[in-house]
């Protein structure tokens, strides 16, 4: 039991330190002035509203590294959800949603 507890602090530690420096870790502004904070989850990144009329809801999951993230983002009004893509620049986050990869949306938020 002891060796169990062990490798899974090990790996808890490890997925901290390998996220620790990521550029998407961080709270975020949405179009509609919300706050979204994106941290690690699990073996990559979830968005979870903060602020706002959904706010406590997680509305994307994300895997990637060094500014470039692929994953689900869910219309938190619709509660549909959609394949996406993240890119971070600067300060800015630059969100893609797509059906079918045909039919896409963006949005940018800035970091706060």
């Amino acid at each position: 039991m002891k060796r169990i507890i062990f490798i899974a602090a090990a790996l808890a530690i490890t997925t901290t330190v390998a996220h620790a420096g990521d550029p998407i870790i961080g709270n975020w502004k949405t179009e509609l002035g919300d706050t979204a904070a994106i941290a690690p989850c699990g073996a990559g990144y979830c968005i979870t509203l903060k602020s706002g009329k959904h706010a406590g809801k997680q509305i994307g999951t994300f895997s990637g590294k060094d500014g470039s993230y692929s994953g689900k983002i869910t219309d938190p009004d619709a509660n549909k959800t959609y394949d996406g893509s993240l890119t971070v620049s600067g300060s800015a986050l630059k969100m893609k949603g797509c059906v079918l990869k045909v039919v896409c949306e963006s949005q940018t938020w800035p970091r706060l």
